[in-house]
């Protein structure tokens, strides 16, 4: 294929990919294939919405090698993997959609395919052995799954899915029908684990919260949280749902500048931004999976290797009382140390970063793995990522790539 033409193919599959929901940020990576001896592939750290035919790296199958400045993907590995094992295949996606990380963070090989997803997909889905992002072993265990199988979809344990085809459509049109094949095969766990039918995700998670975690009426609990953005001396503390007129608050105070009435959150809010420097806006998400999980009232450890990136080595949990708002936000924000996320107990989660892309790019990964800690609940597997590899991609992550992402 003509290189250009490859370039502005993997584009645009890039941006249908987030249009669907299926990567967003700079998560994920796509590739096409040039020859039997290269192909381009998305740039590392880079966002979709964005992209140039410049920014899109040229990469030799054999040696990975590349020239110029712009580094590709770290990934680049397990998509030239793809390409030697099956030379009928032609472009490659790599994405953390999110109801295929579910059975690949309980290690489960998807066994079964309806014929009519079959098609694209493959007649099963396996699994490859987990390994860190963009090493040998990540892409041996992708290499051990092809010569064994030629589905037309890999899960990658803790890490998100291959799919790949002869074509852009053929590779975005597996990756759809994944999300739904797994999403079927979960709500059939649940049905035979319950005795009762869920549709949707969303009706699942309402469902788990009633008979796995044992809350009541979880309806009550779903209720608009706030969310705040650092001003200079002062933060806007807003309601998500509009239904109140924002309050500017002094910071060192912690007195309304505008008058606005003051809700007892407004001390959680403060209390992070005194304690935390590095932290400009925050999002209380009282919603769907995160909700849920909130009401265990525990620690949860990494499920999702960019959860342990972007979010920490685990995700604590900690009352918040509004009778005693100060002491209580200060026993929050202890939870925080080290990390841009907190479980509050029965109430979500407070969801933190420098500015509010980081912070909605926090809160999304935090519902994400909450979703798949409902899952292990579910499969009654529990495996969460090595402490080791947890505080190993944080510290990457800290230090080089979320910088390189801005």
């Amino acid at each position: 294929m003509d290189i250009q033409t490859a370039k502005l193919q993997v584009i645009e599959a890039g941006k249908r990919l987030v249009e669907q929901g299926l990567i967003s940020r700079t998560w994920g990576n796509v590739s096409c294939r040039i020859d039997e001896k290269s192909f381009v592939i998305t740039p590392s750290g880079k966002p979709y919405e964005t992209l140039t035919p410049e920014q899109i790296v040229l990469v030799a199958v054999e040696t990975l090698a590349y020239n110029g400045g712009i580094k590709p993907s770290s990934e680049k590995g397990v998509h030239a993997e793809v390409y030697k094992a099956r030379p009928e295949i032609n472009f490659v996606i790599h994405t953390h959609q999110i109801n295929a990380s579910v059975l690949g963070a309980v290690c489960c090989n998807l066994r079964y395919v309806p014929p009519a997803a079959a098609k694209v997909i493959g007649k099963n889905v396996p699994l490859a052995a987990y390994g860190l992002p963009g090493t040998k072993k990540l892409m041996e265990g992708v290499a051990d799954v092809l010569a064994r199988s030629k589905s037309n979809a890999i899960m990658m344990a803790h890490h998100g899915v291959l799919c790949f085809g002869a074509d852009s459509d053929m590779a975005f049109d597996c990756a759809l029908l994944l999300e739904k094949v797994c999403a079927e095969n979960v709500f059939l766990r649940f049905m035979k684990e319950y005795s009762t039918e869920v549709t949707d995700m969303a009706q699942f998670v309402e469902k788990m919260a009633e008979k796995a975690v044992g809350v009541k009426d979880f309806a009550l609990l779903e209720k608009p949280g706030f969310t705040s953005t650092r001003k200079g001396e002062n933060f806007v503390l807003s309601i998500a749902d509009g239904s109140e007129k924002p309050v500017v608050i002094n910071t060192a105070s912690g007195k309304s500048v505008n008058e606005g009435k003051l809700p007892a959150e407004a001390a959680l809010h403060r209390a992070v931004y005194l304690k935390r420097p590095d932290m400009n806006f925050i999002v209380h998400t009282r919603s769907g999976e995160s909700l849920a999980v909130s009401c265990l009232g525990q620690t949860v450890k990494p499920l999702l290797d960019d959860f342990a990136q972007i979010v920490g080595v685990d995700i604590r949990c900690a009352a918040f009382d509004e009778k005693n708002a100060e002491k209580s936000a200060l026993q929050c924000v202890n939870a925080l140390k080290g990390r841009h996320a907190v479980l509050i107990k029965n109430g979500g989660a407070l969801s933190c970063g420098s500015d509010e892309s980081d912070a909605r790019a926090v809160e999304m990964i935090t519902d994400k793995n909450s979703l798949v800690f409902l899952g292990t609940m579910l499969y009654n597997v529990y495996q969460p990522i090595t402490p080791v590899h947890s505080q190993l991609m944080r510290f990457i992550y800290l230090k080089k790539y979320s910088k390189q992402a801005k």
